[in-house]
């Protein structure tokens, strides 16, 4: 998992969406990109695969965390899952949200899957379970 954090308007999107498009140089799966609004559908590469929760009615964290299971069991060629906003695709704030990094760890573990996200927060101000994915 790797975490691209910052303060608002320090340019987290940005370096999200120049990931995705990196990894599709390395990817042997599929690139998704996930996030909560369509602002960004036409900065990504066509062949990332977009995502936008509001198309799905993903409610709160128990409501995403399935989303991202069924994202998985979907397609077992899913390999890298870029997440834009995980506080706010939830509505919760990032102290909260335990459950799903525990969630996110455990699907990398077993199928292989890679998430990176984007969290508004400066360094000191990350949660340990956050922390520990910050390079």
């Amino acid at each position: 998992m790797k975490i691209i954090y910052g303060p608002k308007g320090s340019g987290k999107t940005k370096a999200i969406i120049e990931n995705a498009t990196q990894a599709l140089g390395y990817a042997k799966g599929h690139v998704v990109f996930i996030t909560n609004t369509n602002r960004y559908t036409f900065d990504l590469n066509y062949q990332i695969r977009f995502l936008n929760t509001e198309d799905f009615d993903v409610e709160g964290m128990e409501g995403f965390r399935g989303f991202l299971k069924g994202i998985v069991a979907a397609s077992g060629d899913n390999e890298y899952i870029f997440i834009d906003g995980i506080a706010r695709i939830t509505g919760k704030p990032l102290e909260e949200l335990g459950n799903i990094f525990a969630a996110m760890e455990k699907l990398e573990k077993d199928y292989g899957v890679k998430f990176v996200l984007t969290v508004s927060a400066a360094k000191e101000d990350l949660p340990d379970f956050v922390l520990k994915y910050v390079e």
